[in-house]
């Protein structure tokens, strides 16, 4: 018999960039096992640079969206996976959800007094790369 996939969700603030990111990754190393879905307490729009430093990895989130949780389709949710404090403190009750925090830096904040596009595109990438070694290593946190 051929299991059930389980449902994964990654929530952030605004769902422009560290939960797209998250989503990003998990599609590429865990699609067999999830269904993953991204959503924000707000939404913010897709970040463009967010949108770029994953597609030099060779992940397109270009078809992804930014989206509240009222926009998901209604889906119990396996895992709920904080990526921000902000949606920490704001996640909403999800019946039956393990609730996991991986908290990370939000680029467009630290980056928001520079005006070099490389430093600028460098914060994205250490970021990006953290939440890659999180999501490549998601077994350790469910």
């Amino acid at each position: 018999m051929l299991s059930k996939k389980k449902n994964i969700m990654f929530l952030c603030s605004g769902n422009s960039c560290r939960s797209q990111m998250a989503e990003g990754w998990c599609r590429k190393y865990w699609g067999n096992d999830f269904n993953v879905y991204s959503a924000g307490t707000k939404k913010h729009g897709m970040n463009d640079r967010a949108i770029e430093v994953m597609k030099e990895e060779g992940i397109d989130l270009s078809t992804q969206f930014s989206k509240t949780v009222e926009e998901l389709p209604k889906v119990n949710f396996d895992y709920v996976i904080t990526v921000c404090d902000s949606a920490k403190e704001l996640c909403p009750y999800f019946p039956g959800s393990k609730v996991i925090h991986l908290g990370f830096q939000d680029p467009p904040a630290l980056a928001k007094n520079m005006s070099n596009e490389e430093e600028i595109m460098a914060v994205y990438r250490k970021v990006r790369d953290e939440i890659h070694e999180a999501i490549k290593n998601l077994n350790n946190y469910l």
